[in-house]
């Protein structure tokens, strides 16, 4: 039966908790019986990503694990890892869509905003009604993000907010952004920033693309001009935004790591962070006539196993989220890498007026073999996970700084 979070009171009417296999049986019927009819005829990335998030949460599988006054189910974290089993290789591409809304700013409202922010929030991000993205790097401020200097003001009811973010991706058609932004110059750098939901759709914010090598524009840079935000619209405390900036990136590097190996092996999508199935590359190879290489094929294997290690890393509970984006930026190369040997030295510059039958999918081989590399970058670089991890998995000591009770006023800037 379809369950809807609009026949609960408040998003809230008290649910009996399933078998397991009764849940496992509701998703493979979403995924084998409602979601073929619900994409049929939806065209375009956008309408086709809202028509999945729309569904996902009718039926009661977008938010498995919320509290049902949020419109969850309350369920525990062995139902949410059938979801994942059932749902392997069968999520529409588009879905990447909102990555950043339903598996980075939601989470992190639902664990640390008050209520009134949850209950503006919430149901419309899961449910696709508005899109999401994330406001954190700037010009100065990359893998030092504390160094921030987009600086907002409380001015009544308001904060007043100016500054730049750049790599911001999906700005172009977001109406809503998490925003770090440094609301108390005085204090040293990680104690006086601030988390905002800022929205985007208005006067004082410019989005501009930015043209990466693969042709296409995912990133934006961001201008803000005494953009005005309520003042209640803070994600946790004031001065207190580092702990919900660190919260946002652990959802981020595991929607980045583990979780972006669940795509279908099927789609083919100039988009994203998501590693080249291994299935497609086995078809490339045989297209080739490369599948009896006895060094292809096992490369081939080796990735296999990657892809297998990435699945069984997400089931595990406790991993830390470093470790699965470390693991994906590793296998996203290595697949690419593959790719590129299998076609031709020169397949970065593929033409598709070129293509011969072996060769078919060009133009969509060529963009991850150049987009690859900015696996290593997003959700922080691969050095910065490496420090993490040796620090706060390892406990190794932390790397020496002379900054970090220095007021952020007193800083030397670029």
């Amino acid at each position: 039966m379809t369950w809807r979070a609009a026949d609960q009171q408040r998003y809230g009417r008290a649910m009996t908790t399933p078998t397991i296999e009764d849940f496992r049986g509701e998703v493979r019927s979403f995924f084998e019986e409602v979601l073929p009819s619900t994409l049929d005829g939806v065209h375009g990335t956008i309408p086709r990503a809202k028509a999945w998030r729309a569904a996902l949460f009718d039926h009661g599988l977008a938010a498995i694990d919320y509290p049902v006054e949020h419109g969850g189910r309350g369920l525990g974290p062995e139902y949410l890892q059938v979801y994942r089993d059932e749902s392997r290789g069968l999520v529409p591409r588009e879905d990447a869509t909102f990555g950043i809304g339903v598996g980075m700013a939601m989470p992190t409202i639902r664990d640390y905003a008050d209520d009134d922010l949850k209950e503006r929030f919430i149901v419309p991000g899961l449910r696709g009604e508005e899109l999401w993205c994330q406001m954190y790097s700037e010009p100065g401020s990359g893998s030092d993000l504390a160094s921030l200097s987009t600086r907002a003001v409380l001015d009544g009811d308001e904060w007043i907010v100016t500054g730049q973010k750049v790599w911001t991706s999906g700005a172009q058609h977001s109406q809503l952004a998490i925003l770090l932004a440094r609301t108390d110059p005085d204090a040293p750098k990680h104690r006086g920033i601030t988390m905002f939901v800022l929205p985007v759709e208005q006067d004082g914010v410019t989005v501009r693309p930015l043209v990466q090598m693969t042709g296409e524009a995912e990133f934006n840079e961001i201008f803000i001009d005494e953009a005005r935000i309520p003042k209640h619209w803070v994600v946790g405390e004031v001065n207190g935004g580092w702990t919900t900036a660190v919260a946002l990136l652990a959802h981020e590097r595991v929607n980045t790591g583990t979780a972006s190996m669940g795509g279908s092996a099927t789609q083919r999508s100039k988009a994203g962070r998501t590693p080249i199935p291994v299935a497609q590359l086995i078809e490339l190879a045989r297209a080739c006539g490369r599948d009896g290489d006895p060094l292809v094929r096992q490369e081939l294997a080796r990735l296999y196993s990657g892809e297998k290690v990435v699945s069984w890393l997400g089931a595990r509970q406790g991993m830390h989220p470093s470790i699965g984006k470390l693991w994906r930026t590793r296998q996203g190369r290595a697949a690419a890498d593959l790719a590129a040997r299998l076609a031709f030295p020169a397949s970065p510059a593929w033409h598709p007026d070129l293509s011969v039958e072996a060769n078919a999918d060009a133009d969509y081989f060529a963009y991850h073999i150049l987009n690859c590399r900015g696996m290593s970058l997003g959700g922080g670089t691969d050095e910065i996970q490496r420090n993490t991890l040796g620090e706060r998995a390892l406990g190794l000591p932390r790397e020496p700084g002379t900054d970090r009770d220095t007021p952020f006023r007193e800083l030397l800037k670029n």
